[in-house]
Parts: C-alpha cells; structure tokens; sequence
C-alpha cells in the first residue's frame, strides 16, 4: 500500500486501539484522554524505559519511528543492538499478576508496525520480544508475512476511522466496556439512556479539585506535588497525579511550571475575585474535538429549543424537589411541577424564558422557609427575595459564591470534553459571559449550591460574624468563605443513584457526564439531551 506523503502521521498506539474497540480509536482521534488506574499501571511500566537519557551501550529507550510510505510514527520502549548491526525489538508491557505472559494479537500488531518503521528507515530487525513487567520475563515474538500484511491492513483501516466525521456507535452491552479506560468519555450505555452496569473504571479516580483561597498564598510545583504556600510555611503538599483541577481565589500566586504542567495534563485552572466571580480559566491547546465545538458555534446561532428546554425542566424540578424537602410552601411545590411540565413544551426561547422566570419568582418567594432554626434566623430576617450582585443580605451573599463554585466546575467539565462555555443554547452568547456553562449549571443549582447554602445555615457553619456589611451590601469574610467553598466539596463529592442510568456517581462527575450529553447531541451521536432531576 502506498499512501504517499502524509503531513500529520497516525499514531502506531491508534492503530493498535482499532483491535480493541473502533469507538476508542476515534474519540481518541479528537483528542480525547482519561486518566485511570489501569492507563497508571501502563504508565508505571514504560517509566523506566521512557527516558531516552537513561539508555546504554546498544541499548536504547524511547526510539521514535516513522513510515513516510504509511503515514505511521511511534516509539518503541526498548531498540537492542549496535548503531550499525540488527536490532532487536523489546516492548513493555504490563499484566496482572494472575494472569499468564501471554502474547496477545494487539501485541503482535504492535511489533509488526514497529518492525516495518525500522525497516523503512532502513535497519534490518533480528528479534521482536515483549518483556512483561509483572512477571518479569521476556517473551520471543516471531514475525511472519501474514503479520506484516494485517498490520498495513489496520493502517488503512484506522485512517479511515479517524477519517469519519461522526464517532462510530459504542458497543451494545459488551464486558470489555467495563475495563476500557475511555470508558468515562465514551458512555456506551448512557449513550442510549440505558441501565448501566455500576463503573468500575472513573476517570482520576483519587484526584480532587484544589481550591487555594489563603490570601498571599503561592501555588507551585516540586519534585511532581502541588505545594501552597505562605511566608515560608507550608500550607498544603499532594501529588500532581491527585489535582483534577485547580481553583484560584483572589489575590493567590500560581507558578508558570504549575501552569505549564497542568494545561499538559489537561487539568483546567479557573480563576476566581475574591468574592467568587469567574474571572477566566486556562485551556490546553490540544483540546479534543475540535470538529464539534464548530457545530456547537453553529448550533448556538441556530438555536437548540430542545437542549434548552430540558434544562429549564430539570432546574425546575430540583428547585421543587429541595423546596419540598426543606421548606413549608406545598402549594408553590405544585405550581412548580406544573412549570416544570410547562417547560418542555415550550414554543420558543421566549417561552421558555418566561416559564423560568415565573418557575424562580415561585422559588425565591419561599426560599427563607427553609431557612430554619436559631442559627438561620439572622439570614431569613434579612431575606427581601433573590438579588445579585452586589448581595443585600448574607443568603444572597452565599448564593452568589457558592453559584460562582459550581461555574467553576461547570467550565472545568464544558473545556475537558472540548466544548466552548460560551457557546449557549438557553443563555445568550452575545453578551461575552460563559453561556453554555450557565446552562449547564441550571439543573445542579439547588441539589448542588442551593442545599450548600441552605445547611450551612441550618447546621450553624455560617454565622452573622461571617458576614460584613458596606454601602447597603453584604461581603463574606475569609472565614465564610472558606466555609463554603468545604461544604461545596463535600457536597458536590457526595454520591446519589443516577435516575436515568442507575449507578451511583457523585454530582461533580453527574456534570461531566451532562457536558458529555451536550457533545453528543451537538454532534448527532446523541439522540436527545435530558437533565438530571432529583426526587
């Protein structure tokens, strides 16, 4: 096969993945990465070996290969042999410790691909062998004509996959979705808003959103940890791998080689005002899915009424689930279940709109209803319904914070799956604010931020000395603050049975699955967007 000269090469590791699964190959074609346990165990095998310094007499690490003639590059773990004498070929591999050194058919394809970029870089290859890791023994591959005849097979088999404007549909019910580690961005069962078998692979399963909110404090990275720091003391010290994302609040100093190293990971780093506005946020430049954020750009100028109505209903749901829950207002409960029909059928934006808007007047009307107790009082004696900035009141204080934290996430969710936050569908993009994010945010308002503020004055977290007042408006000290942005991880970390898939997630991974949803309803892979409601 002759291909001619190709620009932008296909990655050996691709070709390999279309043995797998072809879904895999193309979302990982778009630039979609996942961070899990096994991709670690994988990573943890060829650390060794990847580090092209280390190599020694006739034996070298991390060779970068290429064939002009396929259109291939890669690398190879280990190339044995001298400078001008045949080479043997070692690739690192990690299996579980149960399970035998077998030689799997992705392994051979692997060594054949590998085999033909020596080749045409013209080294004669002796010997092909893969060295398994857990067991630490070395296995003899031998290469045959039928080998080397498959592997150009998958070649042209894979370009035509990336090649392909629509992702290929996921598998139907298949086990190895369980363990495939683009399981997290793929969602083959949500995909169909089917039952889902309980996820055993997350992607960064440990990792955690870092918050730096201490004034004066700077943020750095040291040997491969996060450490915050100030006057010398230090504050915090975890492990980069850990760090899903980074918030920054107010006046907090963030290294260039923190800032550097996260945006390679991909990991988002939003920064905050000291009283929680979103001022911007980092994104890496090899984003994924560069295609669909077009036709979200086009989808946002065309209007999508169907997006946008679920999301309404299910803001408004969940604001009359937690009303319901903590407050004494059954008759405004009902009037919103009715809004909340009411959204759906929608004739337009304008509509829509309206139905919000009467939906939040209802709410905020009853909101200090489930500002209960002693601790509470001082908040609902002050409450004069819902305003923004600047707050009037400490509940409205509160709100806008803890609204500010959920943007937060939301843009982090939205720019990880390639997304732009500011193409909407409910919210106008025309005012240079992130519009898709505000939509997204609308259903995880109340079992997200509302419940935060709502406990926290229950449970006494927020007291009135957590709360200053200057020219009519109210201003959240460092304490409350600091308060706030805890309960909002706890919360936002707790788990819940998903309604429509059936698994338990946590609410901050139940909005990465919703930005999720939005791709694939933009694209077409995705018959119909729905919102999570909570009952």
């Amino acid at each position: 096969m002759d291909t001619g000269m190709v620009a932008d090469p296909i990655p050996i590791s691709l070709v390999v993945h279309s043995v797998y699964c072809p879904r895999r190959v193309w979302l990982e074609s778009v630039g979609e990465k996942t961070d899990t346990m096994q991709m670690q165990a994988g990573l943890d095998a060829h650390r060794r070996v990847d580090k092209a310094a280390e190599s020694r007499v006739n034996e070298h690490r991390a060779v970068n290969v290429r064939s002009e003639r396929l259109g291939l590059s890669g690398r190879c773990d280990v190339i044995e042999g001298a400078d001008d004498g045949p080479l043997t070929v070692v690739e690192y591999k990690a299996t579980p410790v149960r399970r035998c050194p077998e030689v799997t058919y992705a392994n051979r394809l692997q060594l054949a691909l590998q085999t033909l970029c020596l080749k045409e870089m013209g080294r004669e290859v002796r010997c092909t062998e893969v060295y398994f890791t857990g067991h630490r023994r070395r296995v003899e591959v031998d290469l045959i004509d039928a080998d080397f005849a498959r592997a150009e097979e998958a070649v042209a088999h894979t370009r035509r996959l990336v090649g392909a404007s629509r992702a290929p549909e996921p598998p139907d019910d298949d086990s190895r979705c369980q363990w495939c580690s683009h399981v997290s961005v793929c969602l083959p069962s949500e995909h169909r808003y089917e039952n889902a078998r309980r996820r055993v692979v997350a992607s960064a399963p440990d990792a955690q959103i870092l918050h730096a909110a201490t004034a004066g404090a700077r943020v750095s990275l040291s040997s491969g940890r996060v450490e915050v720091t100030k006057a010398g003391e230090r504050l915090l010290s975890v492990p980069i791998e850990r760090v899903l994302g980074l918030v920054v609040h107010g006046n907090v100093d963030v290294s260039s080689a923190l800032l550097r190293e996260l945006c390679w990971r991909d990991r988002c780093v939003v920064w905050c005002s000291w009283s929680g506005r979103v001022i911007g946020w980092s994104q890496g430049a090899d984003s994924p899915n560069g295609l669909q954020r077009v036709r979200q750009h086009v989808a946002s100028a065309e209007g999508r009424l169907d997006i946008a109505q679920q999301m309404v209903s299910a803001k408004i749901a969940n604001q009359a689930t937690l009303l319901r829950r903590n407050g004494e207002a059954a008759d405004t409960v009902e009037r919103m279940r009715r809004l909340q029909r009411d959204a759906v059928s929608a004739q337009s934006l304008a509509d829509l709109l309206g139905v919000e808007g009467e939906a939040a007047g209802l709410y905020f009307d009853s909101f200090p209803t489930m500002l209960t107790g002693n601790t509470a009082a001082f908040a609902a004696s002050r409450w004069r319904g819902r305003r923004r900035r600047p707050a009037p009141d400490p509940a409205n204080a509160a709100l806008d914070y803890t609204y500010a934290l959920l943007l937060g996430d939301c843009i982090r969710s939205l720019v990880a799956c390639g997304l732009d936050p500011h193409a909407g569908f409910l919210h106008s993009s025309s005012r240079n604010k992130p519009a898709l994010a505000l939509d997204l945010m609308e259903e995880f308002r109340a079992p997200v931020a509302d419940s935060v503020v709502v406990r926290a004055f229950r449970n006494g977290e927020l007291t009135e000395r957590d709360f200053t007042g200057e020219l009519g408006s109210c201003r959240m000290t460092d304490r409350g603050r600091k308060q706030l942005i805890s309960g909002f991880e706890r919360r936002i970390e707790t788990s819940f049975r998903h309604p429509v898939f059936g698994y338990d997630v946590t609410w901050r991974r139940a909005i990465e699955v919703q930005a999720r949803l939005v791709l694939g309803t933009i694209d077409g892979t995705q018959a119909a967007y729905k919102g999570v409601t909570v009952r």
